[in-house]
């Protein structure tokens, strides 16, 4: 399925360039709203996630929520089974949690993003998801 054929309601946005050395394969971009609490939509092609990251903030903030939109995907939060995530799937990755998001193997995924505003809001980048692990999770076939 190419980037024209993956079905969304929101806009697929630009690769993500300025966030690629956190990726393994390519994601894509699309701010919808700014402000205090801005919001984006971030796709992944299939095989795409991010690394292992941990959103900080105090006074409330730093918390992400994943609202998903589309395609098929996964979210692990360190020392738990990784989540199956479908178009409706809702997350919420309290402040501190090192955790990774992403699509299936062979699925395009899409959800939007935000984080709660609060003090010193800041994300810090860690390592990648192992390729075995990764490679071992059911993929959206699987799931059919």
């Amino acid at each position: 399925m190419s980037t024209h054929e993956f079905d969304q309601p929101f806009p697929l946005g630009e690769t993500n360039d300025a966030f690629a050395q956190y990726f393994v394969g390519q994601s894509y971009l699309a701010p919808l709203a700014g402000g205090s609490v801005p919001v984006s939509n971030v796709s992944f092609e299939p095989g795409c996630r991010n690394n292992w990251h941990v959103h900080h903030g105090t006074d409330g903030g730093g918390d992400q929520v994943l609202l998903c939109t589309a395609g098929s995907g996964w979210y692990q939060a360190d020392g738990e089974e990784p989540v199956s995530l479908e178009p409706g799937s809702v997350v919420r990755v309290p402040a501190g949690t090192k955790h990774w998001h992403g699509a299936k193997a062979d699925s395009w995924f899409s959800h939007l993003a935000f984080i709660t505003p609060g003090g010193d809001v800041r994300n810090e980048w860690l390592e990648p998801v192992d390729d075995d692990v990764y490679g071992s999770l059911p993929t959206a076939a699987d799931d059919a």
